[in-house]
């Protein structure tokens, strides 16, 4: 019996997509090890936990953190479902245009508004999942808001957005059509009933 069967359902829809789809330990991997050194330097240490708490997709491999261990069954595929935002992003820009929009514009630290859009979408789902796998209640969590709106605004993926209040009314904006889809549900069903 598989431990993690959301996790299965969720690489079976990516691997459908994506055959080439794999994941990998980012310990022991040179490039990985690079970017880790390069984002210290790039954000004054800020981006610390590259190694241990992020995942990365370069390609078609997702590379993971030393936490993904520790991580259950519903959060994995949370994340995967975010993580396949950006490889259909990657199929949509091209390898080069997806690298040029997460990397350049306006600025790769402090104010990089192509990354911020990449992540926006990303994000919208993972709020989509989170609500879906766990419950809207869960995707409103405060805890969850900062975290993610923090992802914007801090070190964490280089200040790619600082305008706090405009992270923050878009994550409000996705609570509120989540809310409305949730509403138009439960009207069908009771008038099911």
């Amino acid at each position: 019996m598989n431990e993690f069967p959301l996790t299965a359902r969720v690489m079976g829809q990516i691997r459908s997509e994506f055959p080439q789809f794999e994941l990998r330990p980012k310990a022991g991997h040179r490039l990985s090890q690079g970017i880790d050194i390069a984002l210290k330097l790039l954000t004054f240490g800020g981006q610390s936990t590259y190694l241990t708490e992020y995942h990365t997709v370069l390609g078609t491999t997702l590379f993971l953190p030393s936490a993904w261990a520790d991580t259950s069954d519903v959060d994995r595929a949370i994340l995967l479902r975010h993580e396949r935002i950006h490889l259909l992003q990657r199929r949509r820009f091209t390898p080069l245009g997806m690298a040029l929009l997460y990397l350049l514009p306006i600025v790769p630290v402090g104010l990089a508004y192509g990354r911020a859009r990449l992540e926006w979408e990303a994000y919208t789902e993972t709020l989509i999942a989170t609500a879906e796998l766990k419950s809207l209640s869960a995707a409103r969590c405060p805890e969850l808001r900062r975290r993610i709106v923090g992802r914007f605004t801090g070190p964490a993926y280089g200040w790619m957005w600082p305008f706090r209040k405009t992270v923050e009314r878009w994550y409000d904006q996705v609570i509120q059509e989540l809310e409305r889809r949730d509403s138009i549900s439960m009207e069908l069903l009771e008038s099911e009933s």
